[in-house]
């Protein structure tokens, strides 16, 4: 006699490699819609009208919506749960990528971005919180280095997607093809990501709690530290991604090889992260990062040195920052996880808090490094100096003036 089949058999939990796989899908949509527009910055300004250095708002003006956003979903999840927030974030990035398809002007298109980074800042926030419910402590980092790993392959290929677009279809179907993404990826979240905010970790809505909540995610001198070093060694990362297409395409003549330049500085933060997952819970989080800060300080103090005479090509720009890129890889997860670990029961609003000081302050801090571009990668080069050598200051002082400790092993 055979055995009966139920005819409800309950859903497979999801596992922890489908979770890190999901987590980096939603943190991927916002990267997408920052570095598929990469190659076509050139003929947005042409097509709308925007001068100079103004092309670099459509990804600056991202970045700042984004950041203030970022201040209000971790909250609004620590009350309600993980999932309603996040669906919100998930159709508002469809609906106005959308909206941006039918901008008239650069001005239009401009609000439509920063009003996109504004309502989606969720898809940054919340999967930090997801997994905080979930782990801690260098299990943690490990978690988040694999899914930072498994995140960059889409910026690793976003330009090359977005250029083919572009060549085939015009800058405005990348926004389509944004919309596309968002559809998929909710689709999955929707059927398989469970709720994973615990009933007793539920936290009122009110103004006083949540400014409280916020105020010691940012008190916590051990945290805010990192927090403050990620906003200022992303935000050099940040100018690099306004001036990018400038620098690459202009400056070193190489716009046809623009998608494949820019993808192998990626894959260096790609393997970084993968190298974090397999050493992070063998030296700890503090002691991989911190080591990656000052190699991020040597390199950019080289790239400085080389851009200074003006005369700097391609393959002397492009090994440095790579070393830079990778070294970011080992800074970020590191970085974010150790910020995160005094924070469990209000996980949803460190995120937020800390997530808005990085994407504001990272944010305006690339816009104005963008700004002051000249031809050269002479002002990125000293910007990542000066931001390295100051966030060696704050992690000593959220450190207490020890470096290369594991007190959390």
């Amino acid at each position: 006699m055979s055995a009966s089949i139920p005819l409800n058999p309950e859903k497979k939990p999801l596992g922890q490699r489908e979770l890190i796989v999901l987590m980096a899908m939603l943190m991927s949509l916002q990267a997408f819609g920052i570095d598929a527009m990469l190659p076509a910055l050139g003929d947005i300004a042409r097509d709308l009208s925007a001068e100079g250095n103004d092309r670099q708002l459509v990804i600056g003006i991202y970045f700042l919506g984004a950041g203030i956003g970022a201040l209000f979903p971790g909250a609004l999840a620590d009350r309600f749960g993980r999932r309603p927030i996040l669906f919100i974030s998930l159709g508002t990035y469809i609906g106005l990528s959308l909206a941006c398809m039918f901008v008239p002007d650069f001005q239009s298109l401009l609000v439509m971005r920063f009003t996109q980074g504004l309502c989606t800042a969720g898809l940054s926030v919340l999967p930090a919180a997801i997994v905080r419910d979930r782990v801690g402590g260098d299990q943690m980092a490990k978690l988040m280095s694999l899914i930072m790993m498994t995140f960059l392959v889409v910026p690793l290929v976003a330009p090359a997607i977005g250029q083919l677009i572009q060549i085939v279809a015009g800058w405005k179907a990348i926004f389509g093809f944004m919309a596309f993404m968002g559809i998929g990826v909710g689709t999955w979240a929707y059927f398989r990501m469970p709720e994973t905010l615990a009933p007793e970790n539920a936290q009122a809505i009110r103004p006083r709690v949540i400014a409280r909540n916020m105020a010691q995610a940012l008190s916590n001198r051990g945290a805010i530290g990192y927090v403050i070093g990620s906003s200022l060694v992303f935000g050099s990362l940040f100018g690099f991604l306004n001036s990018s297409q400038q620098l690459i395409s202009e400056s070193f003549g190489m716009g046809d090889y623009f998608a494949i330049i820019f993808g192998g500085c990626v894959a260096g933060m790609v393997l970084a992260n993968f190298l974090n997952s397999r050493i992070v819970t063998r030296f700890g989080a503090r002691r991989v990062s911190q080591t990656a800060l000052f190699a991020f300080l040597i390199s950019a103090s080289l790239q400085m040195w080389s851009a200074s005479d003006g005369q700097q090509d391609l393959w002397e720009f492009l090994p440095l920052l790579s070393v830079n890129m990778a070294m970011l890889g080992f800074v970020g997860a590191n970085f974010g996880s150790i910020a995160m670990q005094p924070f469990q029961h209000i996980a949803g609003a460190a995120s937020s808090i800390h997530t808005a000081l990085r994407m504001t302050a990272g944010g305006a801090l690339g816009a104005v490094i963008g700004a002051y571009y000249d031809g050269t990668a002479f002002p990125l080069a000293t910007a990542m100096v000066v931001c390295s050598l100051i966030t060696v200051c704050v992690v000593l002082f959220s450190e207490k003036g020890r470096l290369f400790t594991r007190p959390n092993a």
